[in-house]
């Protein structure tokens, strides 16, 4: 039997649906729709509630993308929500402390702040598209925070991996119970945090952006000898964009743009489009070993590419031309593995929480909240139980490298909402949380319902791989697959690595809404790996 034995079947509704990591997170966003709110409303209410339910993974201190499809102008709108690095960031002195890299906790890892987008992010999705208040959306959260929750377990076995983190510093006991993490079923409280979000609820972002909680979140990076500063929170902002897409067998996908890493998604979706599936069974060891590869390339080129696109030149249209993507996919050999793979510079000058919600009447929001790792760098600004995110951990200190340090820069991003749309109408909302896994989740689950046909249940119950991007190598596989698959992946030259139990969360977490527009039906899936729910009425 599969570690994740339990059957989950397809949610279907008409009125609205939701689907998040946590079940309390999906319940507050159906009561948001049911109470004449919209899918912005629910995304950003679910957003703010899973910064409490789920704090190793989001909240205030973390960065926010979105998608939204609006109905009215059939069109779909991109929002960039990262923050920037300080302008006082200098890798010179990171080296000079004798760092190889960026650290990503314990001592140094206040270099890993950027600034938090995500209270901006809220309230300027809401102020475009939402019909309630930023104070409106912070209630459930703070009801939670203040009055405790119940910890379900996948959270609680996250929680734990990241108790000694929390512990290298004496503030980081306001996100532990008697100092250690939760466990399954215990009831928590997060006081501070609850000060924190009604804060925020009284005065609006500026209580961030310039104003008290901006001060402690300041006067702590510079204890820590970091570079953030009140100044570089004042002037922070977070930003609407328009999406990148491509065509695959006659579906638009679209994801955020550069500084996001939804450009992997993208070119591997387009070197994928030149295999032909209907010779290939699911699941099979080609079938894995064609899109192993192609996500290689895929990432070959991002994690070159990528970067903010206010300081570097980023040539998107020939990353995802077809006629690219058909010498991309020349490079793959149906019977071995690729010994190299390199990005090509051409010719111009690195956890998470997702969420996607439809309203009755075809509004879309996909959305991702994150701190990045657990808890983000640790550091958890005292009296305020707010984790700040280690986002800036992936940017680079070669010189030679687009993704290089810079002053007010936007780092290197994993999270990366998607949609995809038929004959421009909604066809799904959807995203897979989890770092580098997040663009592999994308091909794996288009490939999975565009391909095979899968529903959104069965696409996500599919057994998943993952390419070790630092390595380019190792791939991770789960337990429950076939050993003779096993056998036929490495006698084509994988590295492979079998994950068993808790460890299958790396994985990803998924939550996939399909839209039907021509009866209305949202059909939703959740990941079987977490603790997610879907909700639909």
């Amino acid at each position: 039997m599969s570690f994740f034995s339990s059957r989950r079947s397809t949610v279907h509704g008409t009125n609205g649906g939701v689907a998040t990591s946590q079940p309390i997170a999906s319940q507050v966003g159906i009561d948001i729709l049911k109470a004449g709110g919209n899918a912005v409303d629910a995304a950003v209410t679910m957003a703010s509630t899973l910064g409490v339910v789920e704090p190793m993974s989001t909240g205030i201190g973390g960065d926010i993308f979105a998608l939204i499809w609006d109905p009215k102008t059939e069109k779909i709108d991109s929002f960039n929500g990262s923050g920037t690095s300080s302008r006082h960031s200098d890798p010179k002195e990171i080296i000079n402390k004798g760092f190889n890299s960026i650290p990503t906790e314990g001592d140094g890892s206040a270099y890993s702040v950027s600034v938090p987008g995500s209270v901006d992010g809220w309230q300027k999705i809401l102020e475009k598209h939402g019909t309630i208040s930023l104070s409106d959306s912070l209630a459930p959260g703070i009801k939670l925070a203040e009055e405790g929750f119940p910890v379900s377990k996948m959270i609680s076995w996250q929680w734990k991996e990241s108790e000694a983190k929390l512990l290298y510093r004496e503030s980081g006991n306001e996100l532990l119970k008697n100092g250690k993490a939760p466990e399954e079923g215990d009831l928590i409280k997060l006081t501070t945090l609850a000060e924190s979000m009604n804060e925020i609820s009284q005065k609006g972002p500026s209580a961030i952006y310039g104003g008290s909680l901006g001060e402690k979140i300041a006067s702590y990076i510079n204890q820590e000898e970091g570079w953030l500063d009140i100044e570089d929170l004042k002037n922070y902002s977070s930003y609407w964009t328009e999406p990148i897409k491509t065509n695959y067998r006659g579906y638009e996908v679209f994801e955020c743009p550069p500084n996001g890493d939804g450009l992997a998604a993208l070119i591997s979706l387009n070197i994928t489009e030149n295999i032909d599936f209907k010779k290939i069974k699911h699941g099979s060891s080609d079938f894995y070993h064609y899109l192993i590869e192609a996500m290689k390339l895929g990432f070959a080129d991002a994690l070159w590419h990528v970067t903010d696109p206010k300081k570097n030149e980023i040539p998107i249209e020939k990353l995802l031309s077809k006629n690219y993507s058909k010498e991309r996919f020349n490079l793959i050999n149906s019977k071995s593995i690729m010994n190299q793979v390199s990005h090509n510079t051409f010719d111009t000058s690195g956890d998470t929480v997702y969420i996607t919600a439809i309203d009755g009447n075809g509004m879309a929001c996909s959305l991702i909240n994150s701190t990045f790792q657990g808890f983000g760098s640790g550091l958890v600004v005292p009296g305020t139980g707010i984790a700040l995110q280690n986002r800036g951990a992936l940017f680079s200190l070669d010189e030679s490298h687009p993704n290089y340090l810079e002053p007010n820069m936007r780092p290197f991003h994993t999270i990366i909402p998607c949609m995809v749309t038929k004959d421009n109408k909604l066809f799904l909302s959807f995203g897979v949380m989890g770092g580098f896994q997040q663009p592999q989740g994308h091909l794996q689950v288009i490939t999975n319902m565009i391909d095979y046909d899968l529903s959104p249940q069965d696409a996500l119950d599919s057994l998943r791989f993952s390419l070790d991007v630092d390595d380019m190598k190792t791939i991770s596989l789960e337990e429950d697959l076939d050993d003779q698959i096993i056998k036929e992946l490495e006698s084509k030259g994988h590295k492979l690595n079998v994950v068993s139990g808790n460890e299958r969360i790396m994985f990803g977490g998924a939550q996939v809404a399909q839209y039907n527009s021509d009866t209305g039906v949202i059909s939703l899936g959740t990941e079987p790996r977490k603790d997610g729910s879907a909700l639909a009425y």
